[in-house]
């Protein structure tokens, strides 16, 4: 198959490939039930060298930047209460973490969970962390910019490979709110 964007040796749709994908993200790809096909999700197979975004693009082309996105792991704080949520904006944006993100939780204070945190509630490896198979429960705030996009280049929960997934399945994830200006420049 090739890949729906970008130049990769190896595009696999991503229930052809399970065995890939960590634990959580494979259950994710299985029980799938969204108006986009899971098949639509494909799986590119990249070295973890490449991982982060910057070094990725550089290898793989430029033009992948404005099509990718990176979600991160936020912790919001309110009294003695935690909640943990995901944040999807583009790579070339960064999470308004003390504006949208803390209204959104109803929180007093919020900000980046510790890699420990995040690795270790995801089941996912850090640097490759997606939204696609999150802990039940978790907001999954996503930037309607990244909905917007017919495909967009995310983490696999590997820092081996990557994800290629319609933009708007973003929207039908568990626990997802899209949000205007989640995403800032």
């Amino acid at each position: 198959m090739r890949a729906p964007i970008g130049h990769f040796d190896t595009a696999t749709p991503a229930p052809d490939c399970l065995d890939e994908l960590v634990g959580p993200v494979a259950d994710a790809v299985r029980r799938w039930g969204g108006s986009v096909p899971a098949d639509e999700f494909v799986h590119v197979d990249t070295d973890p060298q490449w991982a982060d975004t910057a070094v990725f693009v550089e290898h793989f082309g430029r033009e992948l930047l404005e099509r990718s996105a990176n979600c991160v792991v936020v912790a919001g704080k309110r009294g003695g209460e935690t909640t943990l949520a995901a944040c999807v904006v583009l790579s070339t944006t960064r999470v308004d973490v003390n504006g949208v993100v803390r209204r959104q939780l109803g929180a007093r204070k919020a900000s980046f969970a510790s890699m420990d945190t995040a690795v270790g509630e995801t089941g996912m490896e850090y640097g490759g962390i997606t939204p696609i198979g999150l802990p039940a429960g978790w907001p999954v705030l996503v930037d309607s910019a990244v909905v917007d996009l017919p495909y967009v280049l995310v983490g696999s929960g590997r820092r081996r490979g990557k994800l290629l997934v319609p933009g708007k399945a973003f929207a039908e994830l568990p626990g997802a709110v899209v949000l205007e200006g989640l995403g800032v420049a």
